[in-house]
């Protein structure tokens, strides 16, 4: 299971809430990848808007206990992950645990026409023995294939 690392905490809630959707889209696009994914932002982000604190000394002991139950980390490089003491405690968690970590660029959404966004695949790939990588190829039916 990939556990998805990004920024969340700031004053101004609109910032959070572009982390929020961004955290989504991320693991949306590794799910269809085939991927399991975990995103503590994705995970805690509604549930923030009950009364819980959105720093990371609350968070620690919830998002430790997923850490520990991950494969890998992947962290999403929005604006402000590398100050975020959130992402760089995971970052800390994962090389403490063995769990390597791999870095993603968020998808680009204002590429040239025609041009084709960046991809996620280049985190797809996951040491061996460590669950899928990639999603399962469609199987051509007889008839798809002529037959």
């Amino acid at each position: 299971m990939i556990y998805l690392a990004s920024p969340y905490s700031h004053p101004d809630p609109s910032v959070r809430e572009f982390r929020f959707r961004e955290a989504c889209r991320a693991a949306a696009k590794l799910m269809q990848m085939g991927c399991a994914v975990f995103s503590p932002i994705a995970h805690g982000h509604c549930i923030c808007t009950h009364g819980l604190p959105t720093d990371w000394r609350f968070w620690e002991p919830f998002d430790r206990a997923q850490l520990e139950r991950c494969d890998e980390v992947v962290v999403l490089m929005l604006d402000g992950w590398r100050e975020s003491v959130g992402v760089q405690a995971e970052i800390r968690i994962a090389g403490e645990l063995g769990k390597p970590v791999r870095y993603l660029e968020p998808e680009a959404t204002d590429h040239p026409p025609g041009g084709a966004p960046p991809t996620l695949a280049h985190v797809a790939k996951r040491p061996e023995g460590r669950g899928r990588s990639r999603p399962r190829r469609k199987r051509r039916t007889m008839e798809a294939r002529g037959g």
